[in-house]
This record gives structure tokens, C-alpha cells and sequence, in this order.
């Protein structure tokens, strides 16, 4: 497994127990500004999740043991998810406390009826807001997903165009060789033709002056 891996695994695994923590604490508290600081931790540290968690899959998908740290990922990933269900309920009832305060302060002044409905749609808006916001944070984390994934198959794609580089330049030192051995050997061959020819020639000669010295006698 890749040492920078388990280094961004043991900061996420103490990361996530911690917020599991300040969520109980949070649960707790009966509202005011000191459940609101709480609060304020725990979305900091869940962005620390996500940045981990990003930073885990980009040394995952570089990893020679790809799948298994996938896996490992996904399990990550359940968790941060479930960290931030979690926030948001806490956030939920917060600002539902929050609103029945308001609504206590408002009961001289409106009925029963009107105050019901304003919580209602406060609520509704506020849940809008958080989906829109839940929505806009998913699609930045999907495109630095597919961009993590774009840049590592450049990188695997420059690999292979660097190998088959490499390959063609051994076949080109190859074929230099090869073209200079064909012509040594040309050479030799027509070398040796020449020594044959001559050798020939000397032969017959020397047959045409045996038989012309007999010839003469």
C-alpha cells in the first residue's frame, strides 16, 4: 500500500472520530451560541474530510494496489457522508430551536395560525438553501473527480507514447546495424569473387603454358 496513502488514512480515521465526538457534544447543548460555535468546528472539520478524502483517491488511482484502496475509499466516503447527515440535523433542530424562540417572542403580537405558518415556510426556505448548497458542493466534488480521472489517463496515455518512443528507436539502431552488416558482407562476397577470378585465370594459364610447352616437343 502507498505510505502517502496511509499517512492522508490515519489524519481522516482521527479526523472522523473526532467529529463523531463533537457531534454527540453538539446533540447535547440546548442551543445558543456555543452550540453554534460547535457547529461552525464541525463543518471545518468535515471540509478537512473532504480535502483528505480527495487527496486519498488521486494517490488510490496512481497506487499498483488500485482496487483495494477504492474500496477503502468508497467506506471513507460512506462515512464522511453519514459525518455530514449528521451536521445537518443538528443544524436542522438548531434553527427549528431558533425559530420557536422567535415565534415565543412574536405570540403577543400575532395569532397562533400566522406564527405556524411563518415557521413553516423559514423552514422551507432554509431546507431549499441547504439543498442548494448540498447540490453546489456535490458538482465540485463530481468535476474534481472526472479531472482526477482525466489526469491520470494523460499521464498513463504519455507513458505508453514514451514506451512506443523508445521502441522505435531501438528498431531504428537495429536496422543501422543490420544495413551495415549486408554491406560488410557485400563486400566480402565481392572480394572473394575477384580472388576466384583471378585464381581461375591463373589456372588456366598455367594449363595453356603446360600444353603449349607438350605441344612444342
Amino acid at each position: 500500500m502507498s505510505a502517502v496513502f496511509e499517512g492522508y488514512e490515519r489524519q481522516y480515521c482521527e479526523l472522523s472520530s473526532n467529529l463523531s465526538r463533537q457531534c454527540s457534544a453538539a446533540s447535547s447543548l440546548d442551543g445558543g451560541k456555543q452550540k453554534k460555535l460547535k457547529i461552525s468546528e464541525i463543518k471545518a472539520g468535515i471540509d478537512d474530510g473532504d480535502t483528505l478524502i480527495r487527496k486519498m483517491e488521486l494517490e488510490a488511482r496512481s497506487a499498483s494496489m488500485k482496487a483495494s484502496l477504492l474500496v477503502k475509499l468508497r467506506e471513507y466516503k460512506t462515512d464522511l457522508n453519514n459525518l455530514k447527515s449528521e451536521l445537518k440535523r443538528i443544524t436542522s433542530a438548531t434553527n427549528n430551536d431558533e425559530l420557536l424562540e422567535l415565534g415565543q417572542a412574536d405570540t403577543l403580537a400575532v395569532s397562533s395560525n400566522d406564527h405556524r405558518e411563518r415557521l413553516v415556510m423559514s423552514t422551507e426556505r432554509l431546507n431549499q438553501s441547504s439543498e442548494r448548497i448540498k447540490e453546489s458542493r456535490r458538482s465540485m466534488l463530481e468535476t474534481e473527480e472526472l479531472g482526477a480521472a482525466i489526469l491520470q489517463d494523460l499521464h498513463q496515455q504519455r507513458q505508453s507514447l514514451l514506451h512506443a518512443h523508445n521502441t522505435l528507436h531501438g528498431v531504428d539502431d537495429n536496422i543501422d546495424k543490420s544495413k551495415k552488416i549486408l554491406t560488410a558482407i557485400s563486400r566480402r562476397m565481392s572480394r572473394n569473387k575477384w580472388i576466384l577470378g583471378s585464381f581461375m585465370a591463373a589456372i588456366v594459364l598455367a594449363i595453356i603454358v603446360i600444353l603449349t610447352i607438350k605441344l612444342s616437343r
